[in-house]
């Protein structure tokens, strides 16, 4: 029965006006809060900078992280600014771009034919987000600043005295630690970025400053993409099948540029890029080159007569061990939402398909020795990919759905493949005895395994197939595994893995984290594969309880308890020394737990992390370690 509430009427509309959404909402421009959207914050300041310098009208970028490690400036020498007064707003041009969304010079394609900003929000929306920002322009031999504080101006337009040199605009800002929870920068983060920005934009120099290191790196490359293809290849420590690379440059237009080089490597990596923007999630452009790939590929192999009896190539066999850079620049594009990620245009898929087949058909006729040697390798991918298929088809007929197939050891819940149902992977029957008391069997269902679970980075397909842990999970999930597996048969709605709080407990999630991330990447992708925090630390401040997951959150809880009463800290050895009633309440339960969702920003990254700390060469992880020797305060053995 509906309750009484107060009449709904007019008033009771929000109207929120000049920036004020983009505070209230800050996820809808630039994504979130947190570490990518207050990065996002840096992109938004330098793609305009780059804007200047893809229209021809700057040379030079220069990004500075400030000794606080929260401020930035980016400055370019571009033309700068407007300042004069805009007609309609009856600002300067300057401040009216920092404080009204959908302002910009990027709209009636004048002045610029390509640009990565076009809703004419990114400036903006970095204002608003600010504690504080500052502009300088330098136009026409003067120099002009303006100052803003949460998006509103805290001076006006001021004209600087004496005269400078050039033309340009410089920004400086502090995120808003009312609006992001840390608001620290990454430095690896930027300069791996501003890298990235000058291999595809051949001949711009892209300087970086990190006051908080004291270092100082320049970046400028006259062979553009290619040498992004080579420095990809080395972080990626795959190995070229074949010396030559095929490379694409278009510059009517249909502007695009594009080279690839096969590997040995058993995936297919594509870096992609409109206007500069990375486009994560791909989109018409990506969907066009493996479009026209594809052709190019099927027309040699038809007109040399080198299809192989009994095996089905399919477009993954073509693509395995690719490794791609795809940068394309659109007058008009249609990006998905304004972080950016997917291009929609439609008509881009048909231009560069039209672009790729030809060219790459050419390019494989012209060399023949490459190209069969290409051949040979999807051949090799095909008959191996047939065999893997076959050996997951065996595994999933093992796991599938039927009650009587589960594995002895899970304990399943009441509600299963719908729902809010969810499947807990424990570490040891100990902490699955726990577990298994204090649940909510109705929707809660615990799978204890026994011990480390194997390292699949580092085993073979055989060995991960007869790997009892492995085939009680896969069992348990019900939807297969590897190029077989069915997401819709996945028989609860969350996957958790829930491990000790010690450094045992992160390596089991490590380990199983590397089996889904390798040959069940599609839980990962759809946003089903999370990490629970149980607590390390139970402390008792009087009457108060308070938990903590690791040693720097005991430390906070101590200097912010306020309390003079002495504290009695107890640290709990494993998950089964927790009664179930405190298991339920600090981990199992829904409105009182903390889960993290396992989600992959930067599959390069990732890739290449794996692939150092779990994979057989040793020499990278001592490397791994001894890097980073000096940070570690303590070792929990």
């Amino acid at each position: 029965m509906a309750t009484a509430t107060k009449k709904y009427q007019g008033d009771d509309i929000v109207v929120l006006e000049g920036l004020e959404p983009v505070r209230k909402r800050p996820g809808m421009y630039i994504g979130g809060v947190g570490m990518a959207g207050l990065h996002h914050l840096i992109w938004e300041v330098v793609d305009n900078s780059i804007d200047e310098a893809m229209n021809g009208h700057a040379s030079e970028i220069s990004v500075t992280l400030h000794k606080d490690g929260r401020t930035v400036t980016v400055s370019d020498n571009g033309r700068g600014i407007p300042v004069d007064k805009h007609s309609k707003t009856k600002k300067s041009a300057l401040e009216t771009v920092l404080t009204v969304l959908h302002a910009g010079g990027k709209f009636d394609g004048n002045n610029y034919k390509t640009a990565g900003g076009l809703h004419g929000v990114g400036a903006s929306v970095v204002n608003a987000l600010s504690k504080e920002l500052t502009a300088i322009v330098r136009r026409e031999g003067a120099q002009y600043r303006i100052s803003f504080a949460k998006g509103k101006a805290t001076s006006k337009l001021q004209k600087l005295k004496g005269a400078v040199r050039g033309s340009g605009t410089t920004i400086t800002f502090t995120p808003d630690p009312t609006i992001f929870p840390k608001t620290d920068f990454d430095s690896a983060t930027i300069l791996a970025r501003l890298e990235t920005a000058s291999f595809l934009h051949r001949g711009l120099k892209i300087s970086y400053i990190d006051e908080v290191a004291k270092t100082k790196q320049s970046f400028v490359h006259e062979e553009g993409i290619v040498d992004y293809l080579k420095k990809v290849l080395k972080d990626r420590k795959a190995n070229p099948i074949h010396e030559a690379t095929f490379t694409l440059r278009k510059d009517d237009e249909a502007r695009m540029e594009l080279t690839l080089q096969w590997t040995d490597s058993t995936d297919e990596h594509v870096r992609s890029y409109v206007n500069g923007i990375p486009t994560g999630s791909g989109g018409t452009h990506e969907n066009g080159f493996r479009s026209g790939l594809n052709k190019a590929v099927r027309n040699y192999i038809d007109m040399h007569k080198l299809t192989p009896r009994g095996v089905k190539i399919s477009h993954e066999d073509i693509r395995e061990g690719l490794v791609v850079i795809l940068s394309v620049f659109v007058a008009e594009p249609q990006f998905q939402g304004q972080t950016k990620d997917r291009l929609n245009n439609p008509e881009i898929q048909s231009v560069v398909d039209t672009v790729v087949r030809p060219a790459m058909e050419q390019w494989m006729n012209n060399n023949r020795s490459i190209a069969d040697a290409i051949v040979a390798r999807i051949i090799a991918a095909a008959r191996a990919r047939a065999a893997s298929r076959a050996a997951s088809d065996a595994v999933s007929r093992k796991g599938g759905a039927k009650r009587t197939m589960l594995p002895g050891k899970l304990s399943d819940c009441v509600s299963t493949g719908k729902g809010d149902s969810e499947l807990f992977i424990v570490e040891g029957d100990s902490a699955g005895g726990s577990a298994k008391q204090g649940r909510n069997r109705n929707f809660q269902a615990i799978l204890p395994l026994k011990g480390k679970v194997l390292n699949t980075e580092s085993a073979t397909l055989k060995k991960i197939m007869e790997n009892k842990e492995i085939q009680d999970v896969v069992a348990a999930l019900g939807c297969g595994i590897g190029p077989g597996l069915q997401l819709p048969n996945l028989r609860y709605e969350r996957v958790i893995l829930l491990a000790d709080a010690d450094s045992d407990g992160h390596h089991i999630t490590t380990l199983l984290l590397t089996f889904f991330y390798r040959h069940m990447p599609a839980l990962i992708h759809a946003g089903r594969l999370f990490i629970a925090v149980p607590p390390l630390y139970r402390i008792d401040i009087g009457k108060e309880t308070h938990w903590a997951a690791d040693e720097q959150a005991r430390i906070d809880i101590l200097e912010n308890s306020g309390s003079r009463a002495k504290p009695e800290i107890t640290r709990f050895k494993g998950l089964g020394e927790m009664m179930p009633k405190v298991l339920w309440d600090t981990t199992l339960n829904p409105e009182t737990r903390r889960l993290l969702k396992v989600e992959i920003d930067d599959h390069l990254e990732t890739d290449r992390v794996i692939s150092d700390l779990m994979g057989r060469d040793a020499s990278a992880r001592f490397r791994f370690i001894m890097e980073r020797a000096e940070d570690a305060e303590a070792i929990d053995v």
